[in-house]
């Protein structure tokens, strides 16, 4: 099976644990993306359920194929938010945001009961921070908060370069919500908690790809099948 054809069958067993009736956050990236079509594949054959987009780009897909959407202003609380990531840890520890739309991910998750994370084997790892970490930060001040990511990342025992997303063409990467991003290239991350912690408390970064505590189970499929991981207690 190829890389792609994973993803679809991790979406696939996401697919079952949609019921009728909920409010379902609706992740955004390939893997997401497969979860979008066959979610949509059953609201076409009468399924009731209404989503809520984690970025335009799964905003534009979802209604495109015929997903009732709603917002977060409208209905605060979801049943189930079901998105890719980065990288997974084995206590469901996560890097996202390769893709750029960590803020509204983050913040859908934290408003869902649930939040399944669906990939495919290659990115469950021992550790987290290969994948470098993406942390978003506001315009004013950007030397002074890169210069403080990396001050943190070093206290927390993963020193290491942040750097400047940058677009196709070149030029700085802009979020969704008018932001920069920097990418940590920190290589491992022996505790996730505490360098979130230390990023949190940056000014002016608004937020960062580690979503410690947030997913509650992992869907990870292989060529040898389709195993689902719970977070530990």
């Amino acid at each position: 099976m190829n890389v792609e054809s994973l993803k679809r069958a991790a979406a696939a067993r996401a697919v079952e644990l949609v019921r009728p009736g909920m409010r379902v956050g609706l992740g955004t990236g390939s893997t997401a993306r497969h979860f979008i079509e066959l979610v949509a594949e059953r609201v076409r054959h009468g399924l009731d359920i209404v989503g809520v987009p984690t970025s335009e780009s799964t905003r534009l897909a979802a209604e495109a194929l015929g997903i009732p959407l709603t917002t977060l202003d409208e209905i605060p609380d979801l049943d189930l938010t079901v998105d890719g990531a980065d990288e997974i840890a084995p206590d469901l520890s996560l890097i996202k945001g390769g893709g750029g739309a960590l803020l509204r991910e983050k913040i859908v998750a934290a408003a869902s009961a649930r939040m399944v994370v669906i990939a495919d084997e290659s990115k469950w790892v021992p550790c987290l921070g290969r994948f470098p970490l993406p942390v978003e930060v506001v315009t004013f001040g950007f030397a002074a908060i890169r210069r403080a990511v990396e001050t943190a990342s070093a206290a927390a025992g993963c020193p290491g370069p942040a750097l400047l997303r940058r677009n196709s063409g070149g030029h700085p990467f802009v979020t969704e919500s008018g932001h920069l991003i920097v990418d940590a290239a920190l290589e491992r991350i022996p505790d996730p908690l505490s360098l979130s912690t230390r990023l949190a408390q940056i000014p002016g970064v608004v937020e960062h790809g580690l979503f410690v505590g947030y997913a509650h189970a992992a869907i990870l499929a292989s060529s040898e099948g389709v195993r689902i991981v719970e977070r530990p207690n």
